[in-house]
């Protein structure tokens, strides 16, 4: 019996943030060099921002094809801009939920794959989109690469194109955009500068709906469907001990409490886990401590990972000074998902107390988290006070941080609050503070500490009275539930009385990540 030949099967479907490793994969094959593309960060932040935007195709399950967009204004869409101040530093930042124009930031195709039309697919997509959507078409920048070849004969860029358009010419990237129904309605000059073949110049190419409404309906962002979140914090008393089992109990207790209360996450405080050296049996120094709970972390972290599986909750584990796998002695938070997941998040500034008692050595990266409620990010103490690392994580998609903190005077917990709520106003998102209270006498720089836990929102109209939705007084054992209505945040960054992530000036500023993003 003849062997029967099975067609190659070919997808076309939304992208999830389960599939950034291989769109990254890929991006890096089309483009050679990873300063080129995208950073994982940035294909997050494409997806979080705008999950319906973002499309790939499938071949025989491989990705093949990716097309990120996302919604913009039609005066920022029509009018000049440049690759980063559109797309916010490759974020897909600048994703406005009001939007009445698709904005078209990449398309990249496997080079391998040859005949099946990836890149038409992918464009259809984009305007099926625009059609379900009742959006007024797509704009993007296009490429013009045979104009290096070209530029003696035709110096401005506009004649170029005009030359290309009248078929004088040929380009090949032109004409496909021509042959797909787009129109140049201009050229945009140093647009990305990376693409010498185009002299840094793009066509401002526009397809526009046929099916669009004139006026559309106010309020197209729908607040009514909630995103609710129910956060806790647990402020934790520093207590002397007598065993792994009894620091375990007393973690569990909390961990109880606030699943019981349908909790999704719960945060413990930074360093909490020093009390484990409360029953050494003499005081160790700062080299025999660290050597003493690094001998706990794997312990610790397969109960966190069973207490979050066994009571369904999301745990942030606080953090835990250990000996890590390249020999540096770092600050780490762990975070224990519901779902049987754990990742780890570095404190990435130690601060000097921290370096000169424990050697702690700062991290070298800081992304979100993926969970059941969204990404997420932490920031541990020290770092809620630089802001170029929120701004990352919020770019990268995250609509809630987690900062557990161990201060030991009010002028060191002051310092963490302000820049907690700093960090709200600015980014238009949640913060959830953790701290420490009480003493370990026998235990190196922790004799005293100083702690107000706390949940913060930005300060606009659907938010809580002063940007506090809830509160821990001062310095006692206690744990405090907030619900956080994600889809506040969305009324805030498009309509709120300030719109702090819209208004950036991409034209004037941006920082630039060692890694890329």
């Amino acid at each position: 019996m003849p062997s029967e030949r099975t067609k190659a099967s070919v997808v076309v479907r939304n992208a999830t943030l389960d599939d950034v490793q291989a769109i990254a994969a890929l991006v890096l094959k089309v483009y050679g060099r990873p300063a080129d593309g995208y950073t994982p960060g940035m294909l997050r932040g494409q997806i979080s921002s705008f999950p319906d935007g973002q499309f790939l195709v499938e071949y025989d399950g491989e990705i093949v094809g990716y097309a990120a967009s996302f919604l913009v204004s039609e005066d920022l869409a029509l009018k000049p801009h440049d690759w980063i101040e559109i797309t916010g530093n490759g974020y897909a930042a600048r994703h406005d939920p009001e939007g009445d124009w698709l904005y078209g930031m990449e398309v990249c195709v496997d080079p391998e794959i040859r005949r099946t039309r990836i890149g038409q697919r992918l464009y259809n997509a984009r305007q099926q989109l625009c059609e379900d959507w009742e959006l007024k078409g797509i704009v993007f920048g296009g490429r013009m690469p045979g104009w290096k070849r070209k530029r003696k004969q035709y110096p401005n860029p506009e004649d170029y194109v005009e030359a290309v358009k009248a078929q004088k010419i040929t380009d090949p990237v032109i004409r496909y955009h021509l042959r797909a129904g787009f129109e140049p309605i201009g050229v945009l000059h140093n647009y990305l500068e990376e693409d010498t073949d185009s002299g840094g110049h793009a066509t401002h190419m526009v397809w526009r709906n046929p099916y669009a409404v004139e006026v559309k309906p106010a309020n197209k962002v729908s607040y009514s469907v909630k995103e609710r979140v129910r956060v806790a914090t647990v402020q934790v008393q520093m207590r002397a001990v007598k065993s792994f089992e009894e620091f375990m109990s007393n973690v569990e207790y909390f961990v109880d409490v606030c699943s019981d209360r349908r909790a999704d996450f719960v945060v413990f405080p930074e360093l909490f886990t020093l009390q484990l050296l409360a029953f050494e049996k003499r005081k160790l120094s700062p080299a025999e401590s660290i050597e003493a709970l690094t001998r706990y972390t794997p312990r610790f972290i397969e109960e966190m990972r069973e207490l979050a599986i066994s009571y369904n909750i999301n745990i942030i584990g606080g953090s835990h000074p250990t000996r890590t796998d390249d020999g540096d002695i770092q600050n780490v938070a762990y975070v224990f998902l519901r779902n049987g997941s754990v990742h780890a998040q570095e404190k990435i500034h130690p601060t000097p107390d921290e370096r000169h008692w424990w050697n702690i050595k700062g991290g070298d990266s800081v992304d979100v988290i993926p969970t059941d409620c969204g990404p997420i990010g932490v920031l541990i103490c020290y770092d809620s006070e630089f802001p170029e690392l929120a701004r990352r994580l919020t770019d990268e998609g995250a609509r809630i941080l987690f900062t557990p903190f161990c201060t030991d005077s009010r002028q060191g917990y002051l310092r963490v609050r302000y820049c907690c709520h700093a960090r709200c106003i600015e980014n238009q998102l949640y913060v959830v503070t953790s701290g420490c209270t009480g003493n370990l006498p026998n235990v190196e720089n922790m004799d005293i500490n100083y702690a107000q836990s706390a949940i913060l929102t930005p300060c606009d109209y659907p938010f809580a009275r002063e940007g506090i939705a809830a509160e821990i007084a001062e310095n006692v054992e206690a744990v405090v539930m907030a619900d956080l209505d994600l889809t506040d945040l969305n009324f805030a960054r498009s309509e709120g009385v300030v719109r702090n992530l819209r208004d950036r000036r991409f034209d004037l500023y941006r920082v630039a990540w060692k890694d890329g993003g």
